[in-house]
């Protein structure tokens, strides 16, 4: 059977692998991308979905280049400016405001379909992506100069470079037989969208307690989405409870923040884990997003990491063309490899040391000591938000301003 060849073969279309998609097709690489299902059209009139992201400055850059922000920021999407931090003890909470720190904003609050639908039309009306769907992974087998990826429905093409965004049950990383480390928290996050006494000013709000932290994320219409990490057990209870007594344990949570939790939507919930692979890489293969790794929601940087992988990968493939390097090498692909497991774990391993410190009342010296130093340091508040920006210092260069265009003619 004869089959297509490409550059790149992207398996799946989510919000990470839709952005890999746009970037390297603009970068003027040929582009297969497998999805099993169609996104929905993006509803406005539609309540807020259970599902969003804190959509840091540098992953909106991403975006951007992707040709997916006017679009996203057009629609239903909520900047925040401030973020406050209590862990349930202090009285004076941890405040970070945006323009201290030279920040337009710290992020923007947008449901995850609309980002993954925004990215679809895209990829799938500029003619540069040949998409695939409804179309899943049956295997990957190596070539010579490329590997050979058979479909489900039968059909076969060529790739020099298969990437797998297929979320943390990849197929892709399991026909590369790349391990997995996984840590299960015993924790459910529960999402809902809630509306308070007062409606939310674009602040995000978190507050620490026993079992696990609970978040406000600012929504457009003044309502917020609540991220409740508690233990599975709890968090199967609260979601059986009746929508009084649910409002009720909410609302003795928040601490009176905004005034009392007048209603809420449907609930849901889902467990929360940590997962890190051994390798992003293997031959002609490589991971990201949830493939690749999966962190604590604490600090909501899961996407982000995702985001900054796409703009990584773009940016080391572009510069591989112009060195007249194989894409696909071992060379470099080992140079994404050192540069994102070492910004994910490092993110990964931070965030499950904060779980830890969170999670008990053992640690609450240690835990008030850990905030004293935060709010009387603004250069480790500055760090901080850097990193949580999408910003830092190993920052792909999309996420820090640099456009595509100047990428391909450095």
């Amino acid at each position: 059977m004869s089959s297509s060849r490409y550059d790149i073969a992207i398996i799946g279309a989510g919000m990470v692998g839709g952005a890999l998609a746009s970037l390297l097709s603009r970068s003027g690489f040929s582009v297969a991308l497998v999805e099993a299902q169609e996104p929905q059209p993006f509803d406005t009139e539609a309540d807020v979905g259970l599902r969003v992201s804190a959509v840091s400055p540098g992953s909106a850059a991403v975006l951007q280049q992707a040709g997916a922000w006017e679009s996203i920021s057009a629609q239903r999407c909520r900047p925040y400016r401030r973020m406050q931090v209590e862990d349930g003890v202090e009285l004076e909470p941890l405040i970070f405001d945006a323009p201290v720190f030279n920040l337009e904003r710290l992020g923007t609050i947008i449901e995850n379909a609309l980002v993954q639908w925004s990215l679809w039309q895209g990829v799938s009306s500029g003619g540069l992506v040949d998409i695939y769907c409804p179309d899943t992974l049956d295997e990957v087998e190596p070539a010579a100069d490329h590997n050979r990826v058979s479909l489900k429905s039968g059909k076969s093409i060529s790739a020099s470079l298969v990437v797998g965004a297929d979320g943390a049950a990849s197929r892709v990383r399991k026909i590369a037989g790349i391990r997995q480390d996984y840590t299960a928290y015993n924790q459910h996050g529960l999402v809902a969208v809630v509306t308070k006494q007062k409606p939310n000013p674009g602040v995000a709000w978190q507050r620490f307690s026993p079992g696990g932290p609970l978040a406000f994320l600012p929504l457009a219409d003044g309502r917020s989405s609540i991220v409740w990490t508690r233990p599975s057990i709890e968090a199967e209870r609260l979601l059986a409870l009746d929508k009084p007594a649910f409002l009720t344990g909410l609302d003795s949570a928040s601490s009176g923040w905004l005034g009392r939790v007048e209603d809420c939507g449907p609930r849901a919930a889902f467990p929360l884990s940590m997962r890190l692979s051994d390798s992003y890489v293997a031959r002609r293969t490589v991971l990201m997003g949830d493939a690749a790794h999966v962190i604590h929601p604490l600090a909501g940087q899961g996407v982000n990491l995702g985001f900054a992988d796409a703009a990584a990968l773009t940016e080391s493939l572009i510069g591989a063309r112009r060195a007249g390097e194989d894409i696909g090498s071992a060379r470099v692909l080992q140079h994404y490899d050192r540069w994102r497991r070492a910004e994910s774990e490092a993110m990964a391993f931070g965030m499950h040391a904060l779980h830890g410190l969170f999670n008990g009342d053992g640690l609450l010296p240690f835990r008030r000591i850990g905030l004293a130093l935060v709010k009387r340091s603004w250069t480790v508040k500055d760090r901080f938000l850097q990193q949580a920006a999408g910003t830092g210092k190993n920052a792909p260069k999309l996420a820090s301003g640099q456009t595509l265009q100047e990428l391909m003619h450095a």
